[in-house]
């Protein structure tokens, strides 16, 4: 089919006008930072000029602003196959691994290892070495991909893992990594980052313990959204909190000197709730909860195989090779492939209306937001690609010249 007969067919298409996107730029970067929804701007105006311009300090109370993590959190859940009072939507997606990490350790105090694959997302590793410098004797342990079924042994008391790669887009089996980690005695958490709001996501499902994830790619809330956090209920009373703060209190507006854990998923908050932050989240969330994420997954599938199949000529022509897997069912929302000058390749990229972005040494990734890409732009972008290269449009000094964030 032709990519106008495709875009006709799309039932997800309507959502598209729900963006406020550039005219003229085809946006394949949605996996590090979704598209801006029309009805945030709007929110935002709310919540500054009425809530907070006039209801001030009463609309912790009257606008809901003391609820927002647990109502947010429970949106959340149903994305990602869990329950009601599962998840809490606050702090940084590194805070949250920090919060988790601590959990399963003195969950598992036993065992004083945490277990992670090599080239894991660095926030993760980082959280990770910090902990083992903060706790006497817990300690971080890395292997190759293919080597953490073997390294689940008897001291190892949690196994972080990301279900999609954040530069390959190699998608991990949930269910499986979980049962075996699980049998092997240790507790696992999912960081969810590239996978929440870009397919449907079970963990109760496979059992999970604990995940976490954040608001800023595929679920649209802005930059430097707010994360969120995943414990399973049945872990829940059980875990005191390394970051013990007041809105993580059983009553913090008593002001008492001595911590006391809220019950449940609230324990888990830490300082005051960042409203502006999470109000923008709320309406990339809500509109996720109107589309059908098995519908999302099937775009995205194929999305990422005509662009796949775009490439292949270019692969021949120009050098590059792909650097996710090769069948589809095993990638997220992403596609990567690998070029010795991908990033002055990215820089031109952009400059021709393109935006995807890259990931050292040598990755282009390209993002396949299923609300807001056509299978039209795919061929695009592919085709200006081919131009870039044919013409060696990357070649000059100022897409050579490396910027702050790539």
């Amino acid at each position: 089919m032709t990519a106008a007969d495709l875009d006709r067919a799309d039932p997800l298409a309507p959502f598209r006008e729900r963006f406020l996107l550039p005219e003229g730029v085809i946006y394949l970067d949605g996996n590090s930072l979704g598209a801006l929804p029309r009805d945030t701007p709007g929110r935002i105006e709310q919540v500054m000029r009425h809530e907070w311009g006039d209801g001030l300090i009463g609309s912790w109370n009257d606008a809901g602003w003391v609820q927002a993590p647990q109502r947010i959190g429970d949106k959340i859940a149903r994305l990602i196959g869990a329950d009601p009072g599962e998840v809490v939507a606050c702090d940084s997606t590194s805070i949250n691994v920090f919060k988790a990490l601590t959990a399963a350790l003195a969950l598992n105090p036993a065992r004083r290892v945490m277990l992670t694959e090599a080239g894991n997302f660095p926030t993760d590793l980082y959280m990770m070495q910090g902990i083992a410098a903060l706790c006497p004797g817990a300690q971080v342990r890395t292997v190759a991909a293919d080597a953490i079924a073997r390294a689940l042994t008897p001291d190892v008391a949690v196994l972080l893992l990301t279900q999609v790669h954040y530069k390959t887009g190699a998608m991990r089996d949930m269910v499986r990594i979980t049962a075996q980690a699980q049998a092997a005695g240790a507790l696992v958490i999912w960081d969810l980052s590239h996978s929440a709001g870009a397919f449907p996501v079970d963990l109760n499902g496979c059992n999970a313990d604990l995940a976490v994830g954040c608001g800023y790619k595929f679920l649209n809330g802005g930059p430097g959204a707010p994360g969120f956090l995943f414990c399973a209920a049945r872990h829940q009373d059980r875990v005191m909190p390394a970051l013990s703060g007041w809105f993580g209190h059983a009553a913090p507006f008593a002001f008492r000197d001595d911590y006391a854990a809220a019950t449940g998923i609230t324990r888990f908050l830490v300082g005051t709730p960042p409203i502006l932050g999470l109000a923008a989240l709320e309406v990339g969330v809500d509109m996720w909860l109107e589309a059908d994420l098995s519908l999302a997954r099937t775009k995205s599938l194929q999305l990422g195989a005509r662009f796949q199949q775009a490439m292949e000529p270019l692969c021949q022509r120009h050098g590059f090779s792909l650097a996710s897997p090769v069948a589809a069912a095993r990638r997220g929302s992403q596609i990567s492939y690998a070029h010795p000058q991908g990033y002055p390749i990215m820089r031109a990229l952009a400059a021709h209306g393109v935006i995807g972005d890259f990931r050292d040494p040598d990755v282009l990734r390209f993002g396949l937001t299923p609300l807001t890409l056509r299978f039209g732009d795919i061929d695009a972008a592919v085709a200006i690609l081919d131009d870039i290269m044919t013409n060696r449009r990357w070649d000059t000094p100022d897409h050579h010249a490396r910027r702050a964030v790539t």
